[in-house]
């Protein structure tokens, strides 16, 4: 329970502080530490801020702020014993502060309790980390987004009760795509005690701007150093000790793959959460001398304004502001300086713009890949060994001019080939398993309305949509592999400009392959498309494309009307989908949706 929860005259144990560093420091020194008892004494006539009474001394704090503190109430612990099935409970009329058994009990569990956020980038290893962590088995892809949603799992370590999740794939924190979006709202709304962030150990220039971004954020953190074999089998040679005690992170090498170093890390986490890792500290990432004499005046009327968020840092939130992030904007408009704020940033983007001679964003871009590059100057050497030269080779002919496209038709038919033709035996058996049990239930069962409920409605029903179980699964099989082996992501690289002359992405291309197993997961996988209008048009013209489950209906009608003409009819129907969607999505494009706000910019990951 959070600290802003409680009623007038409810009284709790403070168990921990959340949020940034800076913030969390002041309120820890103000007396909310592990164990203290606060009172609430009153709400003020608006309901904010509110007035508590903790160490016999009163103390105001905003809601907002009251919201980072996590506590536990005597009813709360009560509950907590009759989980456990022990015998005594807390009266809550004589209450007793830390002398009290059940308390100390509770407090002492929840404290253990340590909930941790996986950030990266896409196809760094969160998910196999993730499953490799909590047991859980995930869907893991090589192909940007496909995680879009947070996984949560939970797991036992050396007596700490551990809440992990997997947080969607991104290569910012910025207002840029659905990823960046929800990974940032989950950040300031969940306000994990840990973020660990995985980066590619063979790819560390690119994987440390997030880094960057989470540090001007101040949060507990741990870099999950993944892939390390990669980078040693390049030859590769790096002082992570030495680059955390630059950036003020512990760095652990991983190979979430086979679980090396997941239990160092761990380890990590639990001296970071218990504050004795000596490595942490908060450094600021530097922005150049022109960018941080604009963060200045920033930062520093966001530190003075109370009605300002606190889940982000100030430093953090004046960058955003000068970046003209609107996700912030909409956080800060509440609040007393927001007209000054805008005023301020106005004149020091000019400034800045002047001064450098371009756009705000590039200029914070560089600077902190400046940052990024000085860290590693002194830290990393580069592997000897050719890097990704098998990948080099693959795509040499995968994406060729000459055989790009015979490769994805022979594979796509391949894919089809089999879905049908090996589907069909698990197919013949479904079918004939289902007529068994219908038979012996008719035979034997006498009729009624329950012998009809189980031949014609249950039997009838499932056993209808079942058959088609394996054609679904045989064709998500290769779509799997083709994921997780980064050619699906080679698939939208080629068939981009077609995909563009009708008006969308090649990334669109996925979710309508997807649409020939079934539509709906197909919609599902337009979350990766960044674009709103892109995004928009696939899920519209997705149900052109024809799923399993309008096989039996085709089968039907081709067989009954065009008997002599079957395979024609049959690839006809298919084909004359897929055109309809075409004229659709250009029409869209024309009328409905003329301006595509993103880019086509697609990560192609290294063959695994």
């Amino acid at each position: 329970m959070r600290l802003s929860d409680l009623q007038t005259g409810d009284k709790a144990v403070v168990v921990k502080v959340l949020g940034y560093g800076a913030f969390r420091k002041r309120i820890i020194e103000m007396g909310f530490v592990r164990g203290q008892t606060v009172l609430v004494e009153l709400n003020a006539p608006l309901k904010d801020p509110i007035k508590y009474k903790i160490m016999d001394y009163e103390i105001s704090l905003r809601r907002s702020e009251a919201s980072l503190v996590e506590v536990i109430t005597p009813e709360e612990a009560n509950q907590l014993e009759n989980r456990q099935g022990e015998k005594n409970k807390l009266n809550v009329e004589s209450w007793k502060t830390e002398e009290d058994d059940c308390i100390e009990r509770a407090l002492t569990q929840s404290s253990k309790t340590i909930n941790i956020a996986l950030v990266g980038n896409p196809n760094c290893g969160k998910t196999s980390l993730f499953n490799v962590a909590s047991g859980a088995h995930e869907h893991v892809g090589n192909y940007s987004g496909v995680t879009v949603d947070a996984k949560k799992g939970f797991f036992e370590y050396k007596g700490y009760h551990f809440n992990i999740c997997d947080l969607p794939g991104t290569y910012s924190l910025s207002a840029y795509s659905p990823e960046e979006l929800y990974v940032r709202r989950y950040l300031k709304n969940e306000i994990p005690d840990v973020i660990v962030n995985v980066v590619v150990a063979s790819n560390l220039e690119r994987n440390l701007y997030l880094t960057t971004e989470l540090i001007d954020m101040d949060y507990r953190m741990v870099i999950a150093l993944n892939m390390f074999d990669e980078l040693e089998q390049s030859g590769g040679k790096i002082d992570y000790k030495h680059l955390g005690n630059m950036i003020g992170v512990p760095i652990v090498p991983t190979v979430s793959r086979s679980g090396k170093g997941v239990n160092q890390l761990f380890d990590t986490i639990i001296e970071v959460y218990e504050g004795r890792d000596e490595s942490v500290r908060h450094v600021h990432v530097g922005l150049g001398k022109v960018i941080e004499n604009s963060i200045t005046p920033l930062k520093d009327l966001l530190k003075e304004d109370p009605t300002c968020n606190r889940e982000f840092s100030p430093r953090y939130l004046a960058i955003k502001i000068l970046e003209g992030d609107t996700e912030v904007k909409r956080m800060l408009e509440g609040s007393e300086s927001y007209p000054e704020l805008m005023n301020i940033r106005n004149a020091e983007v000019e400034k800045i713009e002047a001064t450098l001679n371009e756009d705000i964003e590039s200029a914070i871009a560089n600077e902190k890949y400046g940052f990024i590059s000085g860290a590693l100057a002194e830290t990393y050497r580069p592997g000897d060994k050719e890097e990704a030269k098998t990948t080099r080779i693959i795509d040499s002919f995968v994406t060729n001019k000459l055989f790009g496209f015979p490769i994805f038709i022979f594979l796509m038919w391949l894919m089809f080939e089999a879905t049908f033709s090996i589907g069909a035996y698990p197919m013949e058996w479904i079918e004939n398993g289902v007529a068994w049990l219908s038979e012996i239930i008719g035979n034997y069962m006498p009729s009624g309305p329950l012998k009809d409920l189980l031949i014609d409605g249950i039997l009838g029903g499932v056993g209808g949509v079942i058959v088609f179980l394996p054609n679904i699964l045989i064709l998500y099989l290769f779509i799997s592999f083709m994921e997780d082996s980064g050619y699906m992501a080679r698939a939208a690289f080629i068939m981009d400009k077609i995909m563009h002359k009708i008006g969308l992405h090649g990334k669109s291309f996925i979710p309508l392959v997807m649409g020939f197993g079934c539509n709906v997961p197909a919609i599902m996988a337009t979350r990766t498309i960044e674009s709103r209008s892109s995004r928009l048009i696939t899920i519209l013209i997705n149900p052109f494309i024809s799923c399993s489950a309008r096989i039996p209906i085709y089968i039907l009608l081709v067989g009954t009307f065009f008997p002599q003409y079957a395979s024609l009819v049959f690839i006809g129907l298919y084909l004359f989908g897929i055109i309809v969607a075409v004229i659709t999505a250009k029409l869209m494009r024309r009328f409905f949706f003329k301006i595509d706000e993103t880019p086509f910019v697609m990560e192609l990951p290294p063959y695994r």
